[in-house]
């Protein structure tokens, strides 16, 4: 399986049920899907590799039985090699680890290609993203963290910027179709910056689910700010998401 791989217009929004209504969790789903969302992300988080702890088998599971929709696991958790099968069997369609969560991610990206799962790998923002090169080839999904992950609602951190940059000039220069997946503080106002930097998946939480209207609305904010590459200057770094 390969992940699907956004051009250069448009960049694909991808929400984040972190920071969604778990009480009408299905139901938050498909109105993303109503306006064309096509893929979720789930945040993994197990108190240990960052210090929240969030959602786990159950919740894939359970989005899986009740919607169509692609469901992209992101595990951060410590030694996420120890439950890749477990997510991939409650119905994953994507599942990205951490290279600093594990001590083998080849292994790791390999066995996840080897379940028919689109494989992914993120580098936290202090992580360098040379630690990404020789496992770049493997990837469906290469993931740059724009805050320290652990928490939903942080602030963007545009000194990523330059790292999403040399990414997605890595996979061009390779002409590998990886998606250049960012993650953390996207907004309407961070999303044309993340869009010309190469960024082709952007995952938002509290700009689709909190952002205080209807999601269809959200979800479509985000998709102009995304389109308009050549409009405003960058984003000062410390940025609040919407």
């Amino acid at each position: 399986m390969s992940a699907d791989i956004a051009g250069p217009t448009p960049v694909e929004i991808i929400p984040s049920i972190l920071a969604a209504d778990f009480g009408r969790l299905v139901a938050d789903v498909q109105a993303a899907m109503e306006v064309g969302v096509t893929t979720v992300q789930v945040d993994v988080m197990d108190g240990h590799f960052v210090p929240n702890i969030s959602v786990g088998l159950p919740i894939v599971a359970a989005l899986a039985r009740a919607t169509d929709v692609r469901l992209d696991v992101h595990l951060m958790v410590h030694e996420p090699e120890r439950h890749i099968e477990a997510f991939a069997g409650a119905g994953a369609d994507v599942l990205t680890v951490h290279v600093e969560a594990t001590r083998h991610i080849h292994r790791a990206v390999g066995r996840i290609r080897a379940l028919g799962v689109a494989a992914g790998a993120a580098l936290n923002p202090g992580t360098p993203l040379v630690l990404l090169e020789e496992v770049l080839p493997e990837l469906d999904v290469a993931l740059v963290m724009t805050v320290d992950p652990g928490f939903g609602g942080q602030a963007f951190l545009a000194a990523m910027l330059p790292k999403v940059e040399r990414l997605r000039a890595w996979v061009d220069a390779a002409g590998l179709t990886v998606a250049v997946q960012v993650d953390g503080g996207v907004s309407a106002e961070s999303a044309g910056a993340l869009a010309r930097a190469g960024a082709t998946q952007l995952v938002a939480g509290t700009a689709v689910f909190g952002a205080g209207v209807p999601i269809g609305e959200a979800v479509a904010r985000l998709r102009a700010a995304a389109g308009n590459r050549d409009a405003g200057p960058r984003p000062a770094v410390g940025t609040s998401s919407s």
